[in-house]
């Protein structure tokens, strides 16, 4: 198990011969924010940072943190997008692939942390899982091929989902997207064997590029805070310091979650909170029809509709 001094120097020990184009979808809080925030240090501001999210001026103060590029020609810089909103991201997406046309990373850590019950967007979606799995695997079913140019320069081409890989369950797959039997605890068991389904089927119809879902156990962030429920909110008050000699800070987390990152092989890969790879041996809920099945349904409820 990797100290975080370990990991600090691992991360720091990146030096890309290029310049590497890093996209944080979630980037504006929490764990997108720390790891952000450690990508830039550890690059000393020299790649081209994509935060994507809703909260401009959080982005803009995120930013100013980064050490300022020595490099010509490199942005930091956000990108508003609404992540439940299938048409949005798919439109966003498209926009990014067409100003970088080689994507050497893309983090996906967009969520929420609601008590609700099945709470469906314009288009179908329950919003909880539009967050956690559909928006995150539009993203990369959009910029797939800017990892694969990444890959074809001999550059990095990776993607990292952090939710909670070895935390998942059997999945109905007469009910894929819970409009028949949805509850929170279903909400957040499926999503969780979703993405590990995602990486796997990505890294299978992609081979030589690195599909990463992440454990990153509990961490202390702005989440309870912001939740849409009072009762997570109050609970937000006591909970956090009482949790908090167990739990990771933000930007203990992303370094860690960097480490992942940064040291994974190509293929599919779920890894621990410290970072390291905990294998597929255990707690693993996935077959061949399951990912063919999944894969279908996603692609038709992502579809981009005009």
């Amino acid at each position: 198990m990797p100290s975080l001094a370990t990991v600090r120097a691992s991360n720091a020990s990146f030096s890309p011969t290029y310049t590497p184009v890093a996209i944080f979808v979630g980037g504006t809080a929490g764990i997108g924010q720390g790891m952000a925030q450690a990508f830039a240090r550890h690059t000393k501001g020299n790649a081209h940072i994509v935060l994507v999210g809703r909260n401009r001026t959080a982005a803009e103060s995120i930013v100013k943190t980064f050490p300022k590029p020595t490099a010509p020609g490199i942005t930091h810089e956000f990108v508003e997008c609404d992540v439940t909103s299938m048409k949005t991201v798919h439109r966003v997406a498209e926009a990014l692939r067409a100003r970088f046309p080689k994507v050497n990373f893309l983090v996906l850590t967009t969520g929420v942390a609601t008590l609700d019950g099945r709470n469906e967007t314009e288009e179908g979606i329950d919003r909880k899982l539009a967050l956690h799995y559909y928006g995150r695997w539009r993203f990369i079913r959009d910029l797939v091929p800017a990892l694969e140019e990444a890959h074809r320069a001999g550059e990095d081409a990776k993607v990292l989902s952090v939710l909670a890989a070895g935390r998942g369950g059997e999945i109905d797959l007469e009910d894929l997207g819970l409009k028949k039997h949805y509850s929170v605890a279903n909400a957040h068991t499926s999503g969780t064997t979703y993405n590990d389904l995602m990486v796997k089927d990505f890294a299978a119809r992609h081979p030589g590029l690195t599909f990463i879902h992440s454990y990153p156990s509990i961490v202390t962030t702005d989440v309870l805070k912001k939740s849409p429920n009072r009762s997570l909110r109050i609970a937000n008050t006591f909970l956090v310091p009482l949790l908090r000699p167990f739990t990771y800070n933000a930007e203990t987390c992303g370094e860690h979650q960097l480490y992942a990152l940064l040291s994974a092989g190509p293929g599919a890969v779920r890894t621990k909170d410290n970072g390291d790879d905990m294998g597929w041996a255990s707690n693993y809920f996935g077959s061949e029809e399951a990912m063919r099945k999944l894969w279908e349904h996603t692609e038709e409820v992502t579809s981009p509709r005009a």
